[in-house]
């Protein structure tokens, strides 16, 4: 990247613009300038609000000197005491990194309170860098460019600020210690739900009397010998060769998660409900909740155990085409075959 400057006569005054430029290169060896930034207008009459300065340091004084940037081909002020001339066609940009996005990550973490939920929980032993930042570090990964923590490690570390953000070295991002800190968030899952859970109460004003519960699955190109759960059964993602895991999630209408599973690749849809409502009850507490879920996630045992007097457990789902039929040759039998209500 660089600046380029644009000359412009305008009412008899020459006018200056400038513009950050970057080189991109093209297929077939060919090279096209591409602007990046924008920065407009800058002439000898706005010289007082264009003038930046830079901190210099003077080793025979020991102090840092504020100087301020004019141009090359510009003559320096009579009033600039500490100046110096810049050549603008040999600046260039190096290392560009990501800022904002991960300033919003972390202030996001601060604000829901987890740094303090962390450092309660993930407590400090002889390690140089707190596990709360490498679980920062993970986080902000997933909520701005989600990827693995091999490439977190290689890649996307280096390429962003949150090593100024973390105030920490290389040493956050080493590859064992990204692995290494899922092992030890796992034993406090739940107490993070219960957590996260007033935190969206108290903030959104959160309501959680409509749950909407389905299940999804993943798959892995592998043998996955070593992880007893990838098994193979029926694939939502069309490769019924490759060995999975099926994933139950609870969330709000909001979409905030109250809750989630990760079960055996051969694992039914109806064969978990069964737990799941119990499970939120005995967490969260008992309230009259309505479950919405998909048609073939339930089995009609369920959903006779879910209107028994003593659970009193709302749901609402889709009828199984099946019975659907079921219906519509009841209701034809019973009207002599003279109803007007079309079975969708």
């Amino acid at each position: 990247m660089f600046l380029r400057s644009t000359n412009r006569k305008k009412d008899g005054k020459d006018h200056r613009y400038f513009s950050i430029v970057e080189n991109r290169r093209l297929p077939g060896g060919k090279t096209a300038q591409r602007m990046v930034l924008y920065l407009g207008e800058i002439n000898d009459r706005q010289q007082a609000a264009w003038r930046k300065t830079l901190e210099v340091f003077d080793e025979a004084e020991q102090r840092f000197t504020t100087m301020s940037l004019f141009p090359e081909d510009r003559e320096l002020p009579a009033d600039a005491v500490d100046s110096a001339q810049v050549r603008l066609s040999g600046l260039e940009l190096r290392r560009p990194r990501v800022f904002g996005n991960c300033w919003l990550a972390c202030e996001l973490w601060r604000q829901l309170g987890l740094d303090e939920f962390w450092r309660q929980r993930l407590t400090q032993g002889r390690e140089t860098v707190s596990w709360e930042k490498v679980l920062r570090l993970l986080v902000a990964n997933r909520l701005i460019d989600p990827g693995s923590e091999f490439r977190v490690h290689r890649q996307w570390y280096v390429d962003s600020a949150m090593d100024e953000l973390l105030e920490s070295s290389f040493s956050v991002a080493g590859k064992d210690r990204l692995y290494r800190c899922l092992d030890r968030v796992l034993e406090h899952k739940q107490a993070l739900f219960v957590f996260l859970k007033q935190r969206w109460a108290d903030l959104f004003a959160a309501d959680f009397e409509v749950l909407l519960y389905d299940l999804t699955s993943t798959y892995f190109e592998g043998e996955m010998e070593r992880n007893p759960k990838a098994k193979r059964g029926y694939s939502r993602d069309g490769r019924p060769d490759c060995a999975q895991l099926v994933i139950a999630l609870v969330v709000t209408p909001d979409g905030f998660p109250l809750a989630y599973e990760v079960m055996n690749g051969n694992t039914a849809d109806c064969s978990r409900l069964r737990d799941f409502p119990r499970k939120i009850e005995t967490t969260y507490g008992k309230a009259r909740r309505v479950w919405v879920m998909d048609r073939g996630i339930p089995t009609e045992a369920i959903l006779k155990e879910m209107r028994e007097p003593e659970r009193q457990t709302f749901y609402l789902v889709g009828t199984p085409k099946g019975r659907i039929n079921q219906h519509e040759k009841k209701c034809s039998t019973c009207l002599g075959g003279r109803c007007a209500i079309r079975w969708r």
